[in-house]
């Protein structure tokens, strides 16, 4: 790891130049400002390939500071070979930060796929790798279209295709990535969180940053803001569920997708 550090010596402090990392900053204000706008970036090229986790390594890299702690989870895991991967790179490149592995201890949380079982606290922020920003993508192929139809809050297809798994299905049947509401307004992609994961967002008193690097965009989640799943009145939107049969006795639990950590 020493030599390593001094190989990259002249890379300045988060990898990326202060230009690039002030306009992740400044798209980050604006992203708070008008929670759930997908606000677009001129996303830089990193050592991995695009969809690896490089809009959520740029949102990371561009606001952690030397007296910050990080911890950095993939699938749930502190040890899978891309929260492994990123962590070295994000060491490598910022001297003097310090990294756990403990929800409690890190005030920066980068994330991909979930979002920690313990709640999250005012002082702590969450960047979540997103790799399709736009839930509309499903129903609409065109961009320009689908810009239209945020602003104007028209979600109409996007809530037939939900009616259509209901007729088909009895139930919606999305499992991750499930559309979501933030603030009355915008329809996010929530990243491929489960549906477990997606009520953390309501109301969380951690400011939430979701990061496509890929696709150029960033939006947030402020603090204590609403956010609600797209669903119906005679249909809410539910968690997932197991149904057991013991003893005769029928018995509902609902079951996260990976391990607590």
């Amino acid at each position: 790891m020493t030599a390593m550090r001094k190989a990259n010596a002249a890379y300045p402090f988060g990898f990326l130049d202060e230009y690039a990392k002030k306009e992740v900053r400044r798209t980050v204000l604006k992203a708070i400002a008008i929670p759930g706008y997908q606000v677009p970036y001129s996303s830089r090229e990193m050592p991995m390939g695009r969809g690896f986790g490089t809009g959520g390594l740029q949102l990371t890299l561009s606001i952690i500071g030397e007296d910050d702690t990080l911890k950095v989870i993939d699938q749930g895991s502190d040890d899978s070979v891309n929260a492994v991967n990123l962590r070295s790179f994000i060491e490598m490149t910022c001297d003097g930060i310090d990294t756990t592995d403990i929800t409690d201890k890190a005030n920066l949380i980068q994330s991909r796929h979930r979002i920690p079982e313990k709640p999250l606290r005012e002082d702590q922020i969450i960047v979540l790798q997103v790799p399709y920003p736009d839930p509309l993508v499903v129903v609409e192929p065109s961009e320009d279209k689908r810009k239209i139809m945020h602003g104007e809050a028209d979600y109409s297809r996007l809530l037939v295709k939900l009616y259509e798994d209901i007729v088909k299905f009895d139930e919606i049947t999305i499992s991750h990535r499930y559309p979501t509401c933030i603030n009355g307004h915008y329809v996010i992609d929530p990243s491929p969180i489960p549906r477990w994961d997606v009520p953390k967002l309501h109301q969380s008193k951690a400011l939430v940053l979701l990061g496509a690097g890929r696709e150029k965009k960033i939006y947030a989640v402020p603090p204590y803001t609403d956010a609600e799943p797209l669903a119906f009145d005679d249909m809410p939107f539910r968690v997932e569920v197991l149904m057991m049969k013991t003893a005769n006795v029928v018995v509902v639990i609902a079951v996260a997708m990976t391990p607590v950590f």
